[in-house]
């Protein structure tokens, strides 16, 4: 009995220094398992190996979760479907699967402000990571800015390299941004750098006639739309604004309340 307390305790060591932790917790437990149930040697590291397998995976899917930067509560499980467009409901199954990605093709939600384009895309980007896919949520005005500052610094190849680790870059609200010449070209840059490579999904709540305010000179405008659409999933984002129709419901009852004279 003391010998065996002392083998399962210098297993558990090495199997630390080996770094398999789902192995060091649950060796003992399914060792007594196989033992009652009279499973083979290789029964029973197939059942080790496919827990740490397991484990190793979801412990991936937490990290790339929390690097991804969604905004708090955006996934599919809180995506009211009865407010996305028909065409686009039916479109949703086949995009969180990823197919998509594994072509380099982009995805534009297009909508008026409220409208869920965020939610939307958020939402299948959480479902990509679930596939094992890396996505990156950031608002448009932030990845000029950063983009712009390693242009200053003489280092933006370094920082599209670690943007292209990303399988799919959520751009949010490129509509927003009104950029002078230099910051449109970093914009620029980094759109002809993912193109055929890289996905890339985009929220906007400027249809591509408008994107002139963005890029300003019309040749720059022509180029960057060419590039974004010439492998593209258009999401139509109708509709009435979702987050009026939620003010609206919060203040339904409630009763208004009286200034006192004074």
């Amino acid at each position: 009995m003391k010998r065996q307390r002392n083998l399962r305790e210098s297993l558990a060591v090495l199997l630390r220094a080996l770094r398999l932790p789902s192995f060091v917790a649950m060796f003992v437990e399914t060792a007594d398992q196989a033992e009652k149930k009279g499973w083979s040697f290789e029964a029973y590291l197939n059942q080790l190996a496919t827990a740490e397998l397991e484990d190793r995976k979801q412990r991936r899917i937490e990290r790339n979760l929390k690097r991804a930067g969604f905004p708090e509560g955006k996934t599919l499980a809180t995506l009211d479907l009865n407010k996305v467009p028909v065409k686009v409901r039916r479109q949703l199954p086949t995009l969180c699967e990823g197919g998509f990605v594994e072509k380099a093709e982009n995805i534009l939600a297009f909508g008026l402000p409220g409208r869920g384009k965020t939610h939307l895309l958020c939402a299948i980007g959480n479902e990509l990571i679930q596939r094992g896919y890396k996505v990156l949520f950031i608002p448009a005005y932030h990845l000029v800015q950063q983009l712009l500052m390693a242009k200053r610094e003489l280092i933006l190849d370094k920082a599209l390299q670690r943007l292209d680790r990303y399988d799919v870059v959520l751009v949010d609200d490129i509509g927003y941004i009104q950029q002078d010449r230099e910051e449109m070209e970093v914009l620029f840059t980094f759109l002809s750098q993912r193109y055929e490579r890289r996905s890339v999904m985009i929220t906007s709540n400027l249809v591509f006639s408008q994107w002139d305010r963005i890029f300003k000179d019309p040749m720059t405008t022509a180029a960057a739309i060419d590039r974004v659409v010439h492998h593209a999933i258009i999401l139509d984002m109708t509709g009435p604004s979702i987050r009026n129709e939620e003010a609206i419901k919060r203040n339904k009852g409630k009763k208004p309340t009286k200034r006192k004279d004074r």
